[in-house]
Order: structure tokens, then sequence, then C-alpha cells
């Protein structure tokens, strides 16, 4: 199960990836969960964003309300 952190940093992947600093916390574990990865942008720099699996939690998540 997610932390209400690892949640949050997944909707901000999710909202505004641009702004995630990369030595969150819970973006490693974002990331060895496989739910989300790193996709380079430009020479040395790279960006998180939402693999299907952290798709389908933010989905199943969003019903739940």
């Amino acid at each position: 199960m997610l932390s209400p952190h690892e949640f949050a940093t997944l909707m901000l992947v999710s909202a505004a990836p641009d702004q995630i600093d990369l030595a969150r916390e819970e973006l490693d574990t974002l990331l060895e969960r496989q739910l989300v990865e790193l996709e380079q942008i430009a020479l040395g720099r790279s960006r998180p964003r939402l693999t299907g699996d952290g798709r389908a939690v933010l989905q199943a998540v969003t019903r739940q309300r």
C-alpha cells in the first residue's frame, strides 16, 4: 500500500511532472514499484512520468470517491 505522500507524489507526477524534485524519497518508492519511470527529455535531464500501472492506480483511486 502507498503512503499518503506517495499518492500525492503520484498525482503530482500526473499533473505537473516538471515540478517534481527528483530527490524526493517518495519518488524512489514509486520507481521501485514501477508506478513511475524517468523519461529523458534533454541531454542529462529527465522527468518522471506515469507507467501504465501508475495510471491504473490513479484511475482506481478516483473511481472510489
